[in-house]
């Protein structure tokens, strides 16, 4: 069977089919969405489960280091928190458009002692459904049809897809290894910044796990002072960290709270995924717009949630240490085990991903992970599924315990798979 070269625009997600066949020549044609809509492609991790599915239908188990779902359980601590705020009768209401004074006062206490920052509770902060549904409402907050989004070459889907539905055209910076994957602000040419409303950065970068320094925030605050632009930064792995390093917020640096609107997850700093609980911290003219488009869509977070994310941001400091040592230990097993398959893989000092080139016999990355998804089981993510300029790479995840890191490379090791391998035989 030859490569399906697999890619998020031609794989359909099968429980929600875009037709339906009938032989009733008199059926209903479905409505269609609007062109924004239907000019996106399905959601990328949507997109590999056909091949996951039919991997397993041949009969080989997976084993899966795609996702960045974390593997562990929310600490028993929040879930005690959240118990006991679920029987609270005044939690069983509408929550606050602005979320509970309780948690954005937690936050601000929190962003203080972490980041040394003092920021405003009611003005300064607004709880969110998780940090992606504020970064969709921010760009629809701002972008008109026309207007330009500055988005990394690299990124997470959100990005480029709320973009689109906005009607603005994402501009994409290249983001390159020579550069330590950080844009070439001085690059993007004039008539682009005029049009150009938004400048998104993503700091411990997803997929590389790069990191910004910072000389570069510092530059990105002074080129969107000067082209007058919002500018977004995306830290959802900003508290998970190695070696004692420390990822910089952009509103230690002065200027930020003018311009810039900082998102943070409790997803990947708490365990917390399914819960759907992150803010935004910044600047007031940007938290109020922010607020606005959210009051038309929704009503926020459960109080009882936000009573336990509370709870977690007042225990930030013992919570997340020992987080930080488990996914350290997993990197560096990681790390040895490709270096020892050829890889030249570089141990990231954040965010729980590897990012490494694929093999040279392949000529991008969905040909290549579905060739080693057949051949081992072991799943990964194509470094393309987070743009073009990805294509030759791929992505590990951390978020799987030792021992089923251990299968993996147990499997790695049988089938031969190595950075330097000779051309495989097409399945």
């Amino acid at each position: 069977m030859p490569y399906s070269n697999l890619s998020p625009v031609e794989t359909l997600d099968a429980s929600y089919p875009l037709t339906t066949e009938t032989d009733d020549t008199n059926a209903f044609e479905p409505i269609q969405p609007n062109s924004r809509l239907a000019s996106l492609p399905l959601y990328v991790f949507a997109s590999l489960e056909g091949l996951k599915q039919s991997v397993r239908e041949s009969g080989l188990p997976l084993i899966d280091l795609g996702m960045g779902n974390p593997d562990q359980p929310t600490h028993p601590d929040i879930l005690n928190a959240l118990h006991h705020a679920i029987l609270d009768p005044e939690n069983h209401g509408y929550p606050s458009f602005k979320g509970k004074a309780t948690l954005r006062e937690a936050i601000a206490q929190w962003m203080h002692r972490r980041y040394h920052i003092s920021l405003n509770p009611d003005s300064q902060i607004l709880p969110l459904i998780g940090s992606k549904e504020g970064i969709a409402n921010v760009i629809l907050a701002y972008l008109e049809p026309g207007d330009v989004c500055l988005v990394p070459s690299l990124y997470y889907p959100t990005y480029q897809r709320s973009t689109v539905i906005a009607g603005g055209t994402p501009y994409f910076m290249p983001l390159t290894e020579e550069n330590h994957f950080l844009p070439d602000l001085d690059a993007i040419p004039a008539d682009v910044c005029k049009k150009a409303k938004l400048l998104l950065l993503n700091y411990p970068n997803n997929p590389t796990g790069a990191e910004a320094t910072a000389e570069f925030y510092e530059k990105a605050i002074a080129f969107a002072k000067l082209h007058r632009l919002v500018l977004v930064t995306d830290m959802a792995y900003g508290e998970i960290a190695f070696d004692d390093y420390e990822p910089l917020s952009i509103m230690e640096f002065k200027g930020a709270q003018d311009v810039a609107v900082e998102f943070h997850s409790f997803s990947k700093t708490f365990h917390m995924a399914g819960w759907r609980l992150g803010f935004a911290v910044g600047s007031k003219s940007v938290i109020r717009n922010l607020y606005l488009g959210k009051t038309t869509i929704d009503y926020g977070v459960c109080n009882a949630i936000q009573d336990a994310g509370t709870y977690a941001l007042n225990h930030a400091e013992r919570l997340i240490k020992p987080m930080c040592a488990m996914y350290q230990e997993r990197r560096d097993y990681l790390v040895d085990a490709f270096s020892d398959l050829g890889w030249d893989v570089q141990a990231p000092k954040s965010s729980f991903y590897l990012w490494m080139k694929i093999p040279p016999v392949f000529e991008e990355s969905y040909e290549w992970i579905e060739y080693l998804m057949r051949q081992t089981g072991v799943v990964v993510t194509p470094g393309g599924a987070f743009g073009s300029d990805g294509d030759q790479y791929f992505r590990v995840s951390l978020v799987s315990p030792m021992d089923k890191l251990k299968r993996a490379v147990k499997a790695l090791h049988q089938k031969g798979i190595r950075f330097d391998m000779e051309a495989p035989v097409v399945l």
